[in-house]
């Protein structure tokens, strides 16, 4: 045990405070006395070791000032010793229930006074203990969570960072598929903002919506295996060039398969299914309807409009009103009627975009 302890006397009568600071002194601890309940409960603190506590006093006995200082949390811990003339059960009861240790009688037996105080400051001094490391445990607890929190948050920004550059570099591999016939970044950036909100319009989850728009600008990229003779063409094509033309679906699903990424292998069935037509009569598979796969389905409408709306090598740009009015008598038949009609009702919203990116080209 360390040594000395500090004990706090609370007696109204100076012979017994004096008398009981004497012993305490004794066994080697610091007296400390209070000569009545509103001055015991002013000198408990955090240093208080251990309390007598006398019973019989005016105006606040001991088992309201126990009661008290059981009423603050800081203080459950510190024993407290009863010492009292009072015998009976009925009072030892009572100072269990406010919360006393242990009681002694009066008159004080010196033998008896040090093995109930050294009994329990030994238990004070284990619970003592207990808290410290507690209090050790739960800050290495807050040191570690605190360090592994940042550690986390690293993790998380280098992750973002990652996937930000792949981000970053699927764009631009899009654009390069793009730059032939466009010139520009903006027809990806208008047909992936067209796909989302689209997307988000059909009711589908935000994730999902995510997707589609990082993945839907990597449509055309096919087009990087096909010809600039084709490409550029300033005239209609043949049936042999527009043959090879349709091979750019077919391309650009195989340079995207394979891959574990799930942003990849969306970009890949957009890629094979964007140019499959409702009726059947789309390519390259010949699909219909909902065998079509859904984000080809609203890719179809947002990559149409677009190029209606965009100067190509074989033609101008065609106004929005003229461009609605193609896609309107193209319902049924080369595009989901349900995805139509979604795209129709965001009229305001779709020329929002394609006025903000072609602003910005």
């Amino acid at each position: 045990m360390n040594y000395p302890k500090r004990i706090l006397i609370v007696d109204d009568e100076p012979f017994n405070v004096e008398l009981m600071e004497a012993l305490v002194a004794s066994f080697g601890h610091e007296p400390e006395s209070a000569h009545d309940g509103f001055e015991a409960l002013d000198k408990v603190n955090e240093k208080t070791d251990l309390i007598l506590m006398d019973v019989m006093m005016p105006e606040m006995d001991g088992f309201e000032v126990t009661r008290r200082i059981r009423e603050e949390s800081d203080f459950r811990d510190v024993p407290i010793v009863m010492v009292t003339g009072l015998s009976s059960s009925k009072d030892r009861l009572r100072a269990v229930k406010v919360g006393a240790n242990d009681f002694i009688s009066k008159p004080v037996d010196r033998i008896e006074l040090k093995v109930r105080i050294e009994s329990l400051l030994k238990m004070k001094e284990a619970q003592d203990d207990i808290k410290r490391h507690k209090a050790t445990l739960e800050e290495t607890v807050q040191k570690r969570t605190a360090s592994l929190q940042k550690a986390l948050d690293e993790l998380n920004q280098a992750q973002a960072q990652i996937f930000g550059a792949y981000l970053d570099t699927l764009h631009r591999l899009s654009i390069a598929s793009e730059f032939k016939d466009e010139g520009t970044a903006e027809h990806i950036r208008r047909m992936s903002n067209y796909c989302a909100i689209i997307a988000l319009h059909l009711g589908l989850p935000p994730r999902e919506v995510e997707l589609i728009h990082n993945a839907s600008p990597m449509h055309d990229v096919g087009k990087i295996g096909i010809p600039d003779a084709i490409i550029l063409k300033p005239d209609r094509l043949n049936a042999d060039e527009w043959d090879t033309m349709q091979q750019h679906s077919i391309i650009g699903a195989r340079i995207l398969s394979g891959s574990s990424s799930e942003l990849l292998q969306v970009g890949e069935l957009i890629a094979m299914s964007h140019h499959e037509k409702w009726d059947g009569t789309g390519y390259p598979q010949g699909l219909a309807g909902k065998d079509i796969p859904l984000y080809g389905r609203i890719c179809a409408v947002a990559d149409v409009f677009d190029a209606l709306t965009s100067r190509r090598p074989y033609k101008e740009a065609f106004s929005n009103e003229k461009a609605f009015t193609i896609m309107a008598e193209s319902r049924g038949t080369h595009f989901d009627p349900e995805i139509l009609d979604v795209f129709f009702k965001l009229k305001k919203e779709i020329i929002e975009i394609q006025k903000k990116y072609i602003e910005e080209s």
